[in-house]
């Protein structure tokens, strides 16, 4: 079907977005019988698309100013960095593919606390989420997995560092890593697969079938039961139709590779789709963008203030440890291989890009940490006298992904920021709740020095910390968090929108407590229960 046809179309429901959220909701809200439209700003890529290493920016990056139309977005705020996907499949082509649950605490924190007993709600849509992502333990530690065991022993530990559990395809008895093999996981009904290469490559896109990511099951089967998907397409407004959405609403949509412009100069062209209801699920970036937009412009005036407020992290760090030697490949194995639990309220995981994916170096400096800038820098300048050959020889590295790892490190410590508008329309954070996220973290720091001693290697951060300590993350959420009420979130239990009638956000915006882990599988978990509430074609009503 054409691209004008699709936008000629009525339809049940729209959903904004296609990551873990949008993926769960394409597929169940199929299956109760819904006429379904995936709508999706990024593009669609097959495996043969991907980026060979990340030095092909424009297959990477999401810079559509550039014509870059690749998996990853950055974000960059006073308060925070953010790394977000892009494209069909959202979040999952580009993420680690690890699927850990939360401790008890996220369960019992936030808005959303007391609005059901989630502990013993959840756990069935875990199950369910484990089998659709095709959840496995990885079966191999390589060099920088063994290097992290090295450090749980130092610190008595190493009772607490486990293999991931991941959403990748690995190799069955009979099977070859890289040979194709019929569906393994959805009895014959889903794509044929082929088994990790362990190449290290996830998170720039799985050239080799085996990653996990939703177009390989969510969207795969929504699509084999009438789901509909339109890539490169961007929702810049929702206009409810009668009272507060009762007779539907009006999705104005145009293409996400357009550079926009001030509108007083462009204007690109919009078309628009009817739908009964609406599903947003763009993420938190996207979702809290497009509602505080529709709040301000009036299209949606009923929705909620808090929209963009309860933001945050995991609270986490990135380190990156280089070496000059080359006597080990640290970019063998998966994105992420292994954790330690470092105490109750942390975790350390290894991370590691494929052979040849070293555009990260032209980001990073030596870890400095102090004060202000002149403290830091002066830090850095310390360390670059004290070694200079060391320093020279990694910065000139063969091969900066295959003589690297990055060091990931998660807490559950909790701190809010919010988002608002500026002026021109474009987001900005602001301080919520207790502090700013920290981009340094003591125990990371100590940690780092650990891991290098095994490397012998030296610690690097991302310069933008050096320079406006600013953290950075990929796990950013809220937005729109689950309340009791309107003064309290911008949705219910049930993931309904405050004020109107068959709106439903289902992403990470939608999560008001600090997971501490990687949070998709706890996206695509409450999204499960969501949908689950959500009544079959014939008995859905205007509430």
């Amino acid at each position: 079907m054409r691209a004008i046809d699709l936008l000629n179309t009525e339809y049940d429901f729209v959903i904004i977005g296609s990551g873990f959220g949008g993926s769960v909701s394409a597929l169940r809200l199929s299956e109760k019988g819904y006429k379904v439209l995936v709508v999706e700003k990024g593009r669609w890529y097959r495996p043969e698309d991907f980026p060979k290493t990340n030095w092909q920016m424009n297959r990477w990056l999401w810079v559509p100013a550039l014509k870059w139309t690749g998996i990853m977005r950055l974000s960059f705020f006073r308060h925070l960095n953010i790394l977000s996907g892009s494209g069909v499949g959202g979040g999952s082509l580009v993420y680690a593919c690890t699927l850990p649950i939360p401790k008890p605490a996220f369960f019992k924190t936030g808005s959303w606390a007391g609005l059901n007993d989630w502990e013993n709600v959840l756990p069935p849509f875990y199950d369910t989420a484990y089998r659709m992502l095709g959840a496995e333990v990885n079966p191999k530690l390589c060099a920088g997995d063994e290097m992290l065991q090295r450090v749980a022993q130092k610190i008595n530990r190493e009772d607490e560092f486990h293999a991931t559990k991941v959403s990748i395809f690995f190799a069955r008895e009979g099977q070859k890593p890289g040979q194709t093999v019929p569906d393994p996981y959805f009895g014959g009904e889903g794509p044929d697969r082929a088994p990790c290469l362990h190449c290290g490559a996830c998170m720039t896109g799985c050239r080799h079938n085996a990653k996990n990511s939703l177009d390989k099951n969510y969207l795969y089967l929504a699509q084999k039961r009438g789901a509909t998907i339109l890539a490169e397409t961007l929702v810049h407004d929702v206009k409810p139709m009668g009272e507060h959405g009762a007779e539907g609403y009006e999705i104005h949509v145009r293409d996400s590779r357009e550079w926009s412009l001030p509108r007083a100069l462009f204007r690109p062209k919009t078309q628009i789709i009817k739908t009964r209801g609406v599903v947003f699920s763009a993420g938190a970036l996207g979702t809290s963008k497009l509602l505080l937009t529709l709040k301000h412009k009036q299209s949606m005036p009923a929705l909620s203030d808090r929209v963009g407020k309860d933001v945050r992290s995991n609270n986490e760090c990135l380190i990156t440890i280089a070496t000059e030697k080359t006597d080990t490949d640290f970019s063998q194995g998966i994105a992420i291989g292994s954790v330690l639990h470092t105490d109750e309220h942390s975790h350390l995981e290894p991370v590691r890009y494929g052979a040849g994916s070293g555009a990260w170096r032209v980001a990073h400096a030596p870890m400095a940490y102090g004060a202000n800038v002149w403290t830091r820098l002066g830090k850095m300048v310390q360390q670059w006298l004290k070694h200079p050959t060391k320093y020279l020889q990694i910065a000139f590295a063969k091969d900066w992904a295959k003589q690297s790892q990055v060091m990931l490190f998660m807490q559950h410590l909790d701190s809010t920021l919010q988002f608002k508008l500026n002026r021109f329309g474009f987001l900005k954070t602001e301080l919520d709740v207790g502090e700013r996220p920290q981009a340094y973290i003591p125990r990371a720091e100590e940690l780092a020095k650990l891991y290098a001693e095994q490397m012998d290697g030296k610690a690097y951060t991302l310069f933008t910390e050096q320079l406006f300590d600013t953290a950075s993350t990929a796990h950013v959420l809220g937005g729109a968090v689950m309340g009791a009420d309107a003064s309290q979130g911008v949705i219910d239990a049930q993931g309904r929108v405050f004020g109107y009638a068959n709106a439903y956000v289902c992403d990470g915006s939608m999560i008001s407590a600090n997971p501490g882990v990687n949070p998709s599988l706890s996206i695509t978990a409450i999204s499960e229960y969501v949908m689950a509430q959500v009544p079959p074609n014939n008995e859905l009503n205007v509430r």
